[in-house]
């Protein structure tokens, strides 16, 4: 049934959103030299990787940490706004439609820091279907905020928010449930509604 919904979910929100994705596409196409898509290695369901797609929020050729901070140099200027109100996560559609994603679960990472998660812990994250948004998502919403105030950012990301991260990916797919899912999808767009991202 989440699979089903997941599929149906995903084909409207595309066919309302295409002129929207076509301007943003177009839009950081023409701020900085690069594709519109940004693809990156993921973590998927039972440990098998994926490419993840989002719209690229940053400088082609520049390397860096695997965290981003908000004021980082790499972002462009319409990067910050599609990642102030998480658009460029907006590609994510076409992951869901493909089996790589749900609309609800835990955030895929990349295989550097799910490998850093307990196994025990990590085999349970794994167990679904990696998601475009979830508690944590919301939680977190300002992450990149509170990664700028910290001298070290990826320390903090791995000591700090990792942990917590923890603590919702398993609360969740240990009291998932349909209900419980659509109440996250509705207070993911309240918060981006409000302005704070998710």
């Amino acid at each position: 049934m989440k699979r089903a919904l997941d599929i149906a979910a995903a084909l409207m929100a595309l066919a309302l959103l295409w002129p929207l994705l076509l301007a943003l596409a177009l839009a950081v196409r023409l701020d900085s030299p690069g594709p519109a898509l940004f693809r990156q290695e993921r973590v998927g369901l039972h440990g098998r990787p994926f490419r993840i797609h989002k719209f690229r929020t940053m400088r082609t050729g520049e390397s860096g940490p695997l965290v981003t901070a908000s004021g980082d140099a790499r972002i462009t200027r319409v990067g910050r706004v599609l990642r102030r109100h998480k658009l460029d996560e907006l590609p994510q559609l076409l992951d869901v439609l493909r089996g790589r994603m749900s609309l609800v679960g835990p955030r895929p990472e990349v295989a550097r820091y799910m490998a850093l998660y307990p196994a025990e812990a990590r085999s349970v994250i794994l167990s679904v279907r990696p998601g475009l948004t979830d508690p944590a998502s919301i939680a977190f919403r300002r992450e990149e905020e509170l990664l700028a105030a910290s001298p070290e950012p990826e320390r903090t990301y791995i000591d700090t928010l990792m942990p917590l991260k923890q603590r919702y990916y398993l609360d969740y797919v240990r009291t998932q449930s349909l209900r419980g899912d659509l109440a996250i999808v509705l207070r993911t767009a309240a918060a981006l509604l409000g302005g704070g991202g998710a």
